[in-house]
């Protein structure tokens, strides 16, 4: 590994809110729609519609941000590395989903949630 493996993990974080964000904003968008696409047209119309929102603009502003410290990331480690530990980005998405979207998670989706963060630690750790 090129970088220190803290630094790589601290923009791996980074990476991984920047990407959590953009879905929350992404995922407001869409919820606050009543659009029903049944047709080519009517898919040319809701992306009419969505670009005239700035929570979808925000949405791509940290997307892109996401992208570029994965590009240093890469730069950084290993790729299986990488895209291991970047995997907390579905611990990260979990809890955002329940404390700002109200979404409902039951036991079976956190023990998976666990799953996820064991087989991190087990990957930082090799």
């Amino acid at each position: 590994m090129k970088g220190g493996i803290v630094f790589v993990f601290i923009l791996i974080t980074l990476t991984s809110i920047c990407d959590t964000i953009s879905q929350l904003f992404l995922k407001s968008v869409i919820n606050s729609l009543d659009f029903h696409i049944n047709s080519v047209k009517k898919a040319f119309q809701f992306v009419l519609m969505i670009m005239k929102v700035y929570r979808v603009w925000i949405g791509f502003l940290f997307s892109t941000l996401s992208l570029c410290i994965w590009l240093l990331v890469l730069s950084k480690a290993e790729l299986n590395f990488a895209f291991s530990v970047d995997s907390m980005h579905y611990i990260f998405i979990a809890f955002a989903s329940a404390l700002i979207l109200k979404e409902k998670f039951g036991t079976t989706r956190w023990l998976g949630t666990l799953a996820i963060v064991a087989g991190i630690a087990l990957v930082t750790v090799s």
